[in-house]
């Protein structure tokens, strides 16, 4: 298995009054780790939902450790800690250097943009992100 990794600049907009990266942000942030992640083995989320395949959210967890600031330059590690036949969950971590900012995971179910029905999970997605499964829960 191999851990996606992708940056991230934090930008003024991304802080709330208190100065901090908004709590919310970081399920952005984990949503642009994993189109990263897909587009760096060819594949789009445009190119999904051309087919006919939308991924949809269906739980998210987020566990913060420590805030992030205006124009810190953040890390956010993912992998698919499970893989089902049609649903997968990527957990992620926000790191700023060695420091461990926040933790999560987020389940996403394929589903059909004609029908709005749970379908299978595309071949062209599994394996986009096949490299990046933990060894246990890698699928068939």
């Amino acid at each position: 298995m191999m851990p996606f990794s992708h940056q991230i600049r934090v930008t003024y907009g991304d802080t709330d009054q208190m100065g901090v990266v908004y709590h919310a942000n970081y399920l952005n942030y984990f949503e642009i780790s994993r189109t990263e992640m897909m587009r760096s083995q060819g594949l789009t989320y445009r190119a999904l939902e051309a087919a006919g395949v939308l991924l949809q959210v269906v739980h998210c967890e987020l566990d913060f450790h420590h805030p992030a600031h205006y124009d810190d330059l953040l890390e956010v590690r993912s992998v698919v800690s499970q893989l089902g036949k049609a649903s997968l969950v990527i957990s992620s971590e926000v790191r700023r250097g060695e420091e461990r900012l926040v933790t999560g995971k987020v389940k996403l179910a394929a589903v059909s943009r004609q029908q709005g029905r749970i379908i299978p999970l595309p071949p062209q997605l599994t394996d986009a992100i096949r490299q990046f499964c933990a060894p246990t829960n890698s699928g068939g």
